[in-house]
Protein backbone atom coordinates (compact mmCIF):
# COMPACT_ATOMS: atom_id res chain seq x y z
CA UNK A 1 0.00 0.00 0.00
CA UNK A 2 1.45 3.55 -0.43
CA UNK A 3 0.40 6.29 2.30
CA UNK A 4 0.59 9.89 0.87
CA UNK A 5 0.85 13.33 3.10
CA UNK A 6 0.11 16.80 2.21
CA UNK A 7 2.03 19.72 3.36
CA UNK A 8 2.77 23.40 2.48
CA UNK A 9 -0.63 25.00 2.74
CA UNK A 10 -1.38 27.90 4.12
CA UNK A 11 -2.67 31.66 3.15
CA UNK A 12 -1.19 34.21 0.83
CA UNK A 13 -2.43 37.22 -1.12
CA UNK A 14 -3.12 37.14 -4.53
CA UNK A 15 -0.43 37.11 -6.97
CA UNK A 16 1.44 35.53 -4.19
CA UNK A 17 3.16 31.77 -4.27
CA UNK A 18 3.20 28.88 -2.40
CA UNK A 19 4.91 25.43 -2.60
CA UNK A 20 2.84 22.19 -1.60
CA UNK A 21 4.02 19.22 -1.18
CA UNK A 22 3.60 15.54 -0.96
CA UNK A 23 5.30 12.86 0.72
CA UNK A 24 4.65 9.09 -0.53
CA UNK A 25 5.73 6.32 1.90
CA UNK A 26 5.21 2.85 1.59
CA UNK A 27 4.94 0.92 -1.99
CA UNK A 28 6.11 3.41 -3.58
CA UNK A 29 7.51 1.50 -6.79
CA UNK A 30 3.94 0.71 -7.60
CA UNK A 31 2.73 4.03 -8.44
CA UNK A 32 2.92 4.98 -12.01
CA UNK A 33 1.06 8.22 -11.87
CA UNK A 34 0.85 11.02 -9.37
CA UNK A 35 -1.34 14.41 -8.90
CA UNK A 36 -2.86 17.08 -7.41
CA UNK A 37 -6.43 17.62 -7.03
CA UNK A 38 -8.58 20.68 -5.41
CA UNK A 39 -11.88 20.85 -4.28
CA UNK A 40 -13.96 23.80 -2.55
CA UNK A 41 -17.12 23.10 -0.34
CA UNK A 42 -20.14 22.41 -2.53
CA UNK A 43 -18.14 21.13 -5.09
CA UNK A 44 -17.04 17.96 -6.63
CA UNK A 45 -12.95 17.18 -7.08
CA UNK A 46 -11.03 19.12 -9.66
CA UNK A 47 -7.94 18.01 -11.13
CA UNK A 48 -5.09 20.36 -10.94
CA UNK A 49 -2.25 18.62 -12.77
CA UNK A 50 -0.70 14.96 -12.64
CA UNK A 51 2.76 13.55 -13.09
CA UNK A 52 3.78 10.27 -14.64
CA UNK A 53 6.95 8.33 -14.29
CA UNK A 54 7.83 9.79 -17.63
CA UNK A 55 7.61 12.70 -16.26
CA UNK A 56 4.84 13.63 -18.84
CA UNK A 57 2.74 16.32 -17.13
CA UNK A 58 -0.80 16.95 -17.89
CA UNK A 59 -2.53 20.36 -16.23
CA UNK A 60 -5.91 22.12 -16.54
CA UNK A 61 -6.22 25.11 -18.06
CA UNK A 62 -6.76 26.86 -15.22
CA UNK A 63 -3.85 27.06 -13.57
CA UNK A 64 -1.42 26.33 -17.01
CA UNK A 65 1.75 28.08 -17.12
CA UNK A 66 0.78 29.56 -13.49
CA UNK A 67 1.28 25.94 -11.43
CA UNK A 68 4.01 23.72 -12.15
CA UNK A 69 4.28 19.88 -10.93
CA UNK A 70 7.15 17.95 -9.88
CA UNK A 71 8.70 14.81 -8.35
CA UNK A 72 11.96 14.17 -6.33
CA UNK A 73 11.83 10.23 -7.17
CA UNK A 74 14.52 9.88 -4.78
CA UNK A 75 13.00 10.86 -1.91
CA UNK A 76 9.37 9.94 -3.08
CA UNK A 77 8.27 13.55 -2.80
CA UNK A 78 5.78 15.28 -5.21
CA UNK A 79 5.18 18.98 -5.57
CA UNK A 80 2.64 21.84 -7.16
CA UNK A 81 4.84 25.11 -6.85
CA UNK A 82 1.88 27.13 -6.95
CA UNK A 83 2.87 31.20 -8.71
CA UNK A 84 0.25 34.17 -9.54
CA UNK A 85 -2.22 32.94 -7.04
CA UNK A 86 -5.61 34.20 -7.52
CA UNK A 87 -9.27 34.18 -4.88
CA UNK A 88 -10.43 30.91 -7.25
CA UNK A 89 -7.78 29.26 -6.34
CA UNK A 90 -8.84 28.82 -2.78
CA UNK A 91 -9.28 25.06 -2.07
CA UNK A 92 -8.37 22.13 0.02
CA UNK A 93 -5.70 20.48 -2.42
CA UNK A 94 -5.45 16.66 -2.32
CA UNK A 95 -2.52 14.42 -3.47
CA UNK A 96 -3.09 11.09 -5.35
CA UNK A 97 -1.37 8.29 -6.71
CA UNK A 98 -2.57 5.06 -8.79
CA UNK A 99 -0.68 2.05 -10.29
CA UNK A 100 -2.32 2.13 -13.66
CA UNK A 101 -1.54 3.84 -17.06
CA UNK A 102 -3.67 6.41 -17.23
CA UNK A 103 -2.67 9.58 -15.96
CA UNK A 104 -5.83 12.20 -16.68
CA UNK A 105 -6.88 14.71 -13.98
CA UNK A 106 -10.30 11.99 -13.65
CA UNK A 107 -10.66 12.14 -9.81
CA UNK A 108 -12.43 8.83 -9.70
CA UNK A 109 -9.29 6.82 -11.90
CA UNK A 110 -7.13 7.64 -8.47
CA UNK A 111 -7.15 5.03 -5.78
CA UNK A 112 -4.80 6.62 -3.08
CA UNK A 113 -5.31 9.55 -1.09
CA UNK A 114 -3.88 12.12 0.76
CA UNK A 115 -6.11 14.01 3.59
CA UNK A 116 -5.43 17.42 2.05
CA UNK A 117 -4.24 20.55 2.72
CA UNK A 118 -5.92 24.16 2.61
CA UNK A 119 -4.77 26.87 0.38
CA UNK A 120 -6.81 30.41 0.86
CA UNK A 121 -6.07 33.05 -1.46
CA UNK A 122 -7.13 36.89 -0.40
CA UNK A 123 -7.75 40.06 -2.37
Amino acid sequence: QVQLVESGGGSVQAGGSLRLSCQASGDTYSIYCMGWFRQVPGKGREGVATIDTDDYTTYTDSVRGRFTISQDNAKNILYLQMNSLKTEDTATYYCAADRTSYCGLRPTDFTTWGMGTQVTVSS
